[in-house]
């Protein structure tokens, strides 16, 4: 079963060969931050287990899925914040490229979750961990936010759970 990034690294092959420029910009630079990210873990193994071998280092830094899924996440929301940028300084043309990148990265996520799903799941969390008030949030978010890695926006995560816990009150 291939990976994750072996898939992306197959797609980048392809989008090249092809000439699609948008997927292969779009598609190297996210196989840069996964390359980074893999540079960061292996420093960090190196540092803790000195003597391991360099094979076995290689195959301890490995991303998994769930860590590429979590590069392509935050390789999302960088463009988005880079759109409201190029909003400010009224670059149209930036603000289609970005948008039409994030439409690619996506394709690597997992299906994102809906609202409805997300509520669903966010009242459960709030039920069991006894969740009342507005300073309860911080326990629902640390129970929830796992079931929801790559499935869904932080942001639209934590807005869901403040409006339920605001009408709990």
């Amino acid at each position: 079963m291939t990976t994750l990034k072996e898939k992306i690294q197959n797609d980048l092959t392809k989008a090249t060969k092809e000439k699609e420029v948008l997927s292969a910009s779009a598609l190297r630079m996210l196989s840069a931050a996964i390359l980074n990210k893999e540079k960061e873990k292996r420093y960090k193994i190196i540092k803790a287990e000195p003597e391991l071998t360099e094979e076995e280092l290689v195959r301890k830094s490995q991303l998994t899925d769930e860590e590429v899924i979590q590069v392509i996440s935050s390789e999302i929301k960088k463009r988005k914040e880079s759109i409201l940028e190029f909003k400010k300084g009224e670059r149209q043309d930036l603000v289609e490229k970005e948008k039409a990148e994030i439409e690619i990265l996506k394709k690597y996520l997992p299906e994102q979750l809906s609202e409805e799903d997300i509520k669903k799941l966010a009242k459960e969390v709030i039920e069991k961990v006894g969740a009342k008030e507005q300073k309860d949030m911080g326990r629902v978010m640390q129970e929830l936010t796992p079931q929801l890695k790559g499935k869904s926006e932080g942001a639209t995560v934590s807005k869901i759970v403040k409006e339920l816990l605001t009408r709990t009150q």
